[in-house]
């Protein structure tokens, strides 16, 4: 006989390392002993628990594994909470900064969702920090070593914070089984809560387009991931209509300044004391060469390949990027991880031209603020990097004196990614060939005509013009009236 009722759960056995601390639950089927080693002491109660209640029902346990054998009926089932760790873990190592965080966002709303019961359940506040601050970050999650490979996410992390191990431990035993996503109307309905979900803001409102169907490819992409494991054998999404929210990703032209308002910014922006010198050259090079600020960041003296001595163009050759996301991104627990060319293979480079009014900003600011660490253009007073959080307060009291209420309350420069799509305008107006805006913008070409198509004035008056000297009107002129006649 292969299973037995005579079971003996024993108290649980704890070693404590230098780094962390094992949890091991022991019990005994008929005489064979067993052990299941644990990393937090949450998973250890609840696996020894889910033991402890399966004997007092008078479940017969398997003599092989030592499990009850009411489990092996459910052996391949999955929770949610199992399926987003181990998508999460899969993702971590190929994807950047951003697009983790953009992950995680997703799932945490996806999650708030199919969290099952209302017993002890966390506030919303409580799950979504635990969710963003631990659960979805590999990094926090297997501490400064990273993940793990081929070990089950759900007993390999470190000790959570003790702050949020209580929402942890209730999100492991109250998120959906998989199998509920694709039974016959439950299914439908629990992936329509979903979608529900990821549509509105913490607060109830609608949220963006943009938003709503980048969240949704990633619901996409983790069913995707399910089936591939065999977690799933269909995508829920394809089983129900949705009218996705309409996206508008054109730039306003309300937010691009003019060549008058810019240097306006520009002049202010070197009174904002003694950071405020420093930042000039830095808005500089979004408005006159159309930088991403993440690329002015990490710009180097080994960057600019030309920056003549008089008047004329010089030439950036850029190489990675710097953006900011946030200490649980990164691979190395820093807010900033450098990173390749947005939209491009890692080792690409891309040339763009450095405007005579950049070039002398550039040569004023290398002479009076020499390269920093690792050679960077633009650091701070102590020569370190350079934050959100220092450059764009000096932005908006700038912008606040530059600009007149008018212009204010319309939007105008509202940020400094402004300053590029500006720039990117300007090229395109001037009438700069559209691909060679895109390689030095870094956009394809349809998605640069895609985005600045409002932005380019004067369009449709050449365009009419254009037709008429191809197609000159033929119809006869109106006679004159009477009166003209006479």
């Amino acid at each position: 006989m292969n299973a037995s009722y005579d079971v003996r759960i024993w108290k649980t056995e704890v070693y404590k390392g230098a780094e962390v601390s094992t949890y091991t639950v022991r019990w005994r089927v008929a005489k064979a002993s067993f052990r299941a080693p644990f990393r937090a002491k949450a998973q250890a109660e609840s696996f020894k628990a889910e033991l402890t209640v399966a004997a007092n029902k008078g479940e017969a346990f398997s003599v092989e594994d030592g499990r009850p054998l009411s489990w092996k009926r459910d052996e391949q089932t999955v929770s949610w909470f199992t399926l987003v760790c181990a998508y999460m873990d899969a993702k971590w190592p190929y994807a950047s900064g951003n697009h983790r965080k953009s992950i995680a966002e997703a799932l945490t709303d996806a999650t708030e969702a199919l969290s099952a019961g209302d017993n002890g359940r966390p506030d919303q506040k409580e799950l979504r920090a635990a969710l963003r601050g631990w659960v979805f970050s590999t990094r926090t999650r297997d501490g400064e070593k990273g993940p793990r490979k081929g070990q089950n996410p759900a007993i390999r992390w470190l000790t959570p914070p003790a702050h949020s191990e209580h929402v942890i431990r209730w999100l492991q035993n109250n998120t959906i089984d998989l199998r509920e996503l694709t039974r016959p109307k439950q299914g439908a309905s629990l992936t329509r809560s979903v979608l529900d979900r990821i549509s509105r803001t913490q607060d109830g409102t609608a949220a963006a387009g943009n938003t709503v169907k980048r969240k949704r490819q990633v619901l996409n992409n983790l069913f995707k991931f399910a089936i591939e494991i065999d977690a799933l054998e269909e995508n829920p999404l394809h089983n129900i209509t949705w009218t996705r929210p309409k996206t508008e990703e054109a730039v306003d032209p309300g937010v691009v300044a003019n060549p008058n308002q810019a240097r306006a910014i520009l002049s202010e922006v070197g009174k904002e004391g003694a950071m405020g010198k420093r930042l000039v050259a830095f808005f500089g090079c979004m408005y006159y060469a159309a930088l991403r600020p993440e690329e002015v960041i990490d710009l180097r003296r080994e960057n600019i390949v030309n920056l003549p001595q008089g008047d004329g163009w010089g030439e950036f050759i850029l190489t990675n990027a710097e953006p900011e996301v946030g200490t649980k991104w990164t691979d190395d627990g820093s807010a900033r991880q450098r990173r390749g060319l947005k939209h491009r293979a890692p080792k690409a480079k891309r040339p763009v031209p450095i405007h005579p009014d950049l070039v002398a900003l550039l040569r004023a600011h290398l002479a009076e603020f020499p390269a920093g660490r690792e050679g960077r253009i633009f650091t701070g007073p102590r020569r370190g990097i350079i934050r959100d959080s220092t450059y764009l307060p000096v932005w908006h009291a700038a912008r606040q004196r530059a600009l007149t209420p008018a212009e204010r309350a319309s939007g105008i420069a509202g940020r400094p990614y402004d300053f590029r799509h500006a720039c990117v305008s300007a090229w395109l107006n001037a009438g700069v060939n559209p691909p060679q805006v895109a390689e030095w913008a870094g956009h394809s070409v349809e998605v640069l005509l895609r985005v600045y198509a409002k932005c380019i004035s004067g369009g449709q008056a050449e365009a009419m013009r254009r037709i008429e000297a191809a197609l000159p009107p033929t119809s006869p002129k109106p006679p004159d009236s009477p009166d003209q006649a006479r």
